[in-house]
């Protein structure tokens, strides 16, 4: 079988729109990564809840705004869970072996999972993309969704305003210099345990922006956030460990070749990402871009 330049175009960015939702993840993942050591599994738990959060919040206000209040408020709905569960249970035990935070943050998934059923339920969900982004726009004469489009465009704004958001605020750079030297930044007489907490929170706020954006893409469901956690922490791990830019270019890696593998090879699609992970793993062990690690 053989494509046109339009289909392998739009194919093309189609894997780049949902490279651009798993960026915004990794994003978030990488970030509590590179600044507090945390290898947080609960942070797939936190995007299906932002995917759950954002299903309610559009039904709740019928109409075409119903989407774009649940984008804003879903992740701030996230970001409350998620600064009770560090403020409660992740301050104390940062200091501990990876292999317990891991366990750790595996029971908080799990536990997460049963609250999630309990408020939503076992049923698929499903939200509609907003009128504004319904349809599609022709593309060498293939037609492309525009709610793609906008994934593709939001994706840059979101690593753009985390990049400015670490060089040049206050406490983006702060948060730098603990990942660093938590020690040295104790010393200065700034409170370290409240700079995680804005860490952890910004973190699990992107995570609640990729479920937020992924709503009106999939079936919302329980164990949404299984398949997801897998793929973040391959490619936090191919792109460097707490890099914000690695994890954009292995999202890209990880999108484009499972987009591809469904144009020529769909009964073996899901293979496709994870022979690229191999060979950039057998190639640059370390990753691609340099680990905070």
């Amino acid at each position: 079988m053989t494509f046109g330049p339009a289909e392998l175009i739009c194919q093309l960015l189609v894997g780049i729109s949902r490279s651009m939702i798993l960026f915004i993840v990794c994003a978030g993942l990488s970030f509590v990564l590179g600044v507090l050591r945390v290898p947080n599994i609960a942070h797939g738990s936190l995007y299906m809840i932002g995917a759950f959060a954002t299903f309610s919040i559009t039904k709740m206000f019928a109409g075409s705004t119903g989407f774009w209040i649940a984008l804003i408020v879903a992740p701030l709905l996230v970001a409350v869970v998620s600064l009770i569960a560090e403020r409660a249970l992740f301050c104390h035990l940062y200091q501990r072996e990876h292999l317990m935070l891991l366990l750790f943050t595996f029971a908080i998934s799990l536990i997460l999972g049963d609250l999630v059923k309990i408020v939503w339920g076992a049923e698929y969900k499903s939200v509609s993309a907003p009128a504004l982004l319904k349809g599609s726009v022709s593309l060498l004469g293939a037609s492309f969704p525009r709610y793609n489009l906008f994934l593709i465009l939001i994706g840059p704004l979101v690593a753009i305003a985390l990049w400015l958001f670490t060089i040049k605020t206050k406490i983006g750079k702060i948060s730098r210099a603990a990942a660093v030297d938590r020690e040295m930044v104790g010393v200065l007489g700034i409170n370290v345990s409240w700079v995680f907490a804005v860490a952890f929170v910004i973190g699990c706020y992107l995570a609640g922006v990729g479920g937020a954006l992924v709503a009106p893409t999939v079936s919302i469901t329980l164990g949404m956030d299984h398949t997801l956690i897998i793929e973040a922490f391959l490619i936090v791990t191919i792109g460097g460990l707490g890099n914000m830019w690695g994890a954009l270019v292995g999202s890209l890696i990880f999108g484009v070749t499972h987009s591809f593998g469904v144009l020529f090879w769909p009964q073996f699609a899901i293979v496709f990402p994870y022979i690229a992970v191999v060979i950039v793993l057998l190639l640059r062990p370390k990753g691609l871009l340099k680990s905070v690690w």
